[in-house]
């Protein structure tokens, strides 16, 4: 009787939530489907569950996060599976992604196919990608298809975006949305919101603030439609291509005043989840001035590519120093997360990434470029981009015109 009361509620919760999205305003994302389903997902901040008492409560579809970027396992996520799925629960994974470049991308996906191997998912794998600060959008959209297309390739399963409606709708592309499916969190509301991209969502996180029985403290809480379940549930495969050993050596880095290790592992080209464990550290925020860090850089410096450091002289400018080191005011920034470019201080020191003056860079000219709006963008001089290209006039250039600009 009591299974029978249970089923029957959550049937009627799911009639109801479905006219509450069916007959909402114009401007709410509906479910791809007509059944719903209660979920949760969960993560080592759950601390231990109690999941006999999760399944009495009403919930039938648990995600669990398995990794993060490309060597972290989720301290609970052996027992979170054993626990949810001796109770019978619907169980899914997700992996939260850390990449900078697509080859991080595909490393991450080849960690997470991995960690999850002889698992067996009901639902969708998962794509959580929300570090996404310093990247810019074609950048981000890059790392997610490479990562989504090599974990499909390694897995052979249905995948799906989890992603907010404000990344949705202004950093996914159109590509993405056509080709996966949506699992999407808005707190405070009914429903979500239209994203113009997608169409519907197959998943909606509506709360991170849920409380359940059998878990102490908060919890995200979830309703999925019948399309976040896979075609045919299996056992996980193991890759069979695993990802290339890297040859790496480890130095030793002082914290300087202001760093933070998201901005040493841009430094350096790793990842923040690499100094963790590197360091033993537990919090990511609490790191000092004059600390000292050990740090995995490749064994060989990218060809062509050398990182120095400099003192900021009385009167230096950014685009000064570009121009110096040969290198962009846009790579300066980027190298020392410079909250604002025109802001720099004498004895305040840089890290400078400077490119063989042989590797020549080019620029295709936009409609509204000038010699002078370009030069300035790249942390160079309109006279040194009028001799490398021969411009017997500077203030003729055209739309489409490929200019050298080292």
């Amino acid at each position: 009787m009591k299974k029978r009361w249970h089923k029957s509620l959550c049937a009627l919760m799911s009639a109801v939530l479905l006219c509450v999205f069916l007959n909402g305003a114009s401007s709410a994302l509906t479910p791809s489907g007509s059944q719903l389903y209660r979920g949760i997902d969960v993560s080592e901040y759950q601390g231990m569950v109690d999941y006999a008492r999760v399944k009495r409560s009403g919930i039938q579809v648990v995600y669990i996060r398995s990794s993060l970027g490309s060597d972290y396992v989720d301290p609970t996520f052996r027992k979170n599976y054993a626990g949810a799925k001796a109770q019978g629960l619907r169980i899914g994974f997700y992996h939260y992604v850390t990449a900078r470049t697509t080859a991080q991308a595909q490393q991450e996906a080849h960690f997470f196919a991995s960690t999850i191997a002889g698992t067996q998912s009901d639902c969708r794998l998962a794509m959580d990608f929300e570090y996404l600060n310093g990247l810019p959008i074609a950048q981000i959209n890059k790392i997610a298809w490479s990562f989504l297309q090599e974990l499909g390739r390694l897995t052979g399963k249905e995948l799906v975006v989890y992603s907010d409606t404000a990344n949705a709708r202004s950093v996914f592309d159109q590509r993405i949305a056509d080709t996966y499916p949506l699992w999407v969190a808005q707190y405070g509301v009914d429903m979500p919101s239209e994203n113009g991209k997608w169409n519907n969502w197959i998943g909606f996180q509506y709360t991170s603030a849920g409380q359940i029985e059998g878990i102490s403290g908060s919890v995200d809480l979830d309703w999925f439609t019948e399309d976040i379940f896979l075609e045919t549930p299996s056992s996980l495969p193991t890759p069979l291509q695993p990802a290339p050993p890297k040859q790496t050596k480890i130095i030793l880095v002082t914290v300087r005043t202001g760093d933070t290790l998201w901005r040493i592992a841009q430094r350096y080209h790793t990842t923040v989840t690499d100094l963790l464990k590197l360091n033993q550290l537990e919090n990511p925020n609490l790191i000092f001035t004059g600390e000292v860090l050990r740090v995995r850089v490749p064994l060989r410096e990218e060809p062509g590519v050398s990182i120095s450091e400099y003192t900021i002289q009385p009167g230096d400018t950014l685009f000064a120093i570009a121009c110096r080191f040969g290198t962009t005011v846009d790579s300066i920034v980027a190298m020392n997360a410079l909250p604002n470019p025109d802001l720099i201080y004498a004895g305040e020191r840089l890290w400078i990434r400077r490119i063989a003056p042989s590797l020549a860079r080019t620029y295709t000219v936009k409609k509204g470029d000038t010699l002078w709006s370009i030069a300035r963008r790249f942390g160079t001089s309109t006279a040194t981009l009028a001799k490398l290209n021969r411009l017997k006039n500077p203030n003729l250039i055209y739309k489409g015109q490929v200019l050298r600009l080292f």
